[in-house]
């Protein structure tokens, strides 16, 4: 499951952002950081939607267009566009998004299933639906996204 609980635990906290005017989360456990998007170095031969490597003091991180990668429009290169920084097999790896928002905390009993109905590429990732007053939030699991190198 995509989300880090322990048995005592009844609540997570969602690390939320959008990709177009899409609302999408993860659990922010798996977050370490948050950057601006810096010079991303192409890489050749690589997976549609890998948009490069960066370095990050001294690392090299891979970045993922999540839009591509979701089959959604491409991020664009916009002020706030950020790199949602993830250990991913003991590596870090950049999710480029179009915009981050905030951080929900939810009940775990809040957290739909996803929905069988949703199809292809989006419902293969998505790991639940969470809704809150003023909006819908699509949870991603991270793992399923990462270990997929089709896209």
């Amino acid at each position: 499951m995509l989300l880090q609980l322990q048995e005592s635990e009844s609540s997570v906290l969602i690390s939320t952002f959008f990709i177009g005017e899409t609302l999408w989360g993860i659990d922010t456990l798996r977050v370490q950081e948050v950057i601006r998007v810096s010079d991303v170095t192409p890489v050749r031969h690589a997976a549609p939607s890998v948009a490069g490597v960066i370095n990050l003091r001294g690392k090299i991180v891979t970045i993922v267009d999540l839009g591509k990668k979701l089959a959604l429009p491409q991020a664009t290169s916009a002020a706030e566009t950020r790199i949602i920084i993830v250990e991913w097999n003991n590596e870090y790896v950049g999710l480029l998004v179009d915009r981050v928002s905030d951080v929900v905390n939810a009940e775990i009993s809040q957290i739909a299933p996803a929905p069988s109905n949703v199809q292809g590429v989006q419902g293969s990732f998505l790991e639940g639906v969470l809704r809150t007053r003023e909006s819908l939030i699509s949870i991603l699991g991270i793992d399923k996204i990462l270990a997929d190198a089709d896209g």
